[in-house]
């Protein structure tokens, strides 16, 4: 799950100090961190904070070792590094049943702050659609809370059709989320490629 206001000025630091690789099970605690760190300085009003402050790194890294480790055909998980530290993540996979004309989801692009507004979220996507592409995957869903302006900006500048939004439960939580498709791969991933001087931030729920 995958939101934060942008800033005003892009992050110090250059996108081409950062590289692109598939994750890897030695991955996994470095995952857990961005994902936690980004769910508390992103969800603040939006989730509880008795929620936000009860999630621990050992939990998280025990799913992401989980997943990692499986090697599933279906699904596709890519880590930025800069300085031989992960700075971010993306993850994707195909859906046994489309949704809104979507066979494949974008499930998460987390970025700690010193990442962000770089250009590095669409490197990420654009792994994840690349790796989707090549299983065949025609068009790609995305959803985050309604209430994540900084996701929804991001996903609009990338050409992100909004599909709906609808009340669902994350653990037992009321929430609204948003879904955003994209049914022109190929747009979609030269979207990727070209970073506009000021980048949304893409931190978001789901």
């Amino acid at each position: 799950m995958s939101r934060r206001p942008c800033a005003a000025s892009p992050a110090a630091g250059n996108v081409s100090d950062v590289d692109i690789r598939a994750a890897q099970p030695a991955d996994a605690q470095a995952i857990a961190q961005v994902r936690i760190d980004s769910w508390r300085t992103t969800y603040r009003g939006l989730i509880p904070d008795a929620y936000l402050d009860g999630m621990t790194v050992e939990a998280s890294t025990a799913l992401w070792q989980r997943v990692l480790q499986a090697e599933s055909a279906a699904a596709s998980v890519f880590v930025a590094v800069r300085d031989g530290e992960v700075v971010g993540f993306a993850a994707g996979n195909a859906l046994k049943e489309p949704k809104h004309g979507a066979d494949a989801e974008l499930t998460a692009v987390y970025l700690r702050r010193d990442a962000q507004r770089m250009g590095v979220g669409h490197r990420l996507v654009g792994a994840v659609v690349a790796a989707e592409q090549a299983r065949g995957a025609s068009a790609i869903i995305v959803w985050t809370i309604a209430g994540n302006r900084g996701a929804r900006t991001f996903y609009e500048s990338l050409g992100g059709e909004l599909v709906v939004e609808q009340p669902f439960v994350w653990d037992g939580m009321d929430l609204v989320e948003a879904g955003y498709v994209w049914r022109d791969l190929p747009a979609l991933a030269a979207a990727c490629a070209q970073v506009p001087s000021i980048v949304p931030s893409p931190s978001h729920l789901h």
